[in-house]
């Protein structure tokens, strides 16, 4: 099943294509454990700086394979579709996504889990549970009220109608819908930024982002101790020391 999931590493991004274009790239379960393989390597893994998720075919995913889904149906929160999900929701790793086509179920949530999301401007998405006798996953049923506002979130997760590239750019689930020829250059050009930057730096801001909400004085002070510990080290120092000297800072020694 692994031929399902290809992977790509070149310049600090780690590709991630989910690829079974005959299904419209609808994840069994070894599919889901290859990804969460991939995500815990890049956690520890320098040379894995970004991930960027793609699909093949046209489309990004169409959501569980339901044949699989009834046959190997998850057990509990030890189940590889939950553990997935909570690698993916868990990582300071940025993550960025180019999707196109199909965008649904878990193909759809799992993007409230990215950084970044670049949409094709005839993707469609559909978070299809109610309609399969379901409730939300990933976090869904708290993220997406976060972002769009309960009444439309409502509206998505209780009616289970499809939407499309705009409304999900509207909703705050999509950074923007580019042309087809520019979706995943833009994506890649993204994740390169990305990549140029700090490790250290990056990730520690993720977390903080990430963070509960909590009165300001408290998330003052987890800022100024993360800050304080950065500031100490080589990657602050030399970007700092090569705007001095007006040159480019040296990549190797910003980890």
């Amino acid at each position: 099943m692994t031929q399902y999931i290809t992977t790509q590493s070149e310049d600090g991004i780690c590709t991630i294509t989910i690829n079974r274009p005959e299904k419209k790239n609808a994840l069994l379960k070894d599919m889901y454990q290859r990804m969460a393989e991939v995500i815990k390597q890049a956690d520890t893994d320098p040379a894995m700086r970004v991930i960027l998720f793609t699909g093949s075919g046209g489309n990004f995913s169409a959501g569980n394979d339901l044949q699989d889904f009834l046959d190997k149906p998850p057990g509990d929160e030890n189940s590889i579709v939950h553990q997935f999900l909570l690698t993916l929701a868990t990582t300071n790793v940025p993550l960025v996504a180019a999707v196109e086509g199909m965008s649904v179920g878990v193909g759809a949530t799992m993007l409230l889990h990215c950084d970044f999301v670049y949409a094709h401007p005839k993707t469609q998405f559909i978070l299809p549970f109610i309609n399969l006798a379901l409730v939300p996953e990933a976090s869904s049923s708290l993220l997406l009220p976060q972002m769009a506002g309960y009444h439309k979130a409502a509206e998505l997760l209780m009616l289970g109608e499809p939407f499309d590239a705009n409304t999900a750019r509207d909703i705050g689930l999509v950074s923007a819908v580019c042309e087809p020829a520019q979706l995943l250059p833009t994506a890649r050009a993204t994740a390169a930024k990305l990549a140029a930057k700090s490790r250290s730096a990056l990730r520690h801001t993720k977390a903080l982002l990430r963070r509960p909400a909590e009165p300001l004085p408290e998330r003052m002070h987890a800022e100024m101790t993360v800050f304080m510990e950065l500031l100490k080290l080589p990657a602050s120092r030399e970007i700092m020391t090569a705007f001095m000297e007006k040159r480019k800072p040296d990549p190797s020694k910003l980890d």
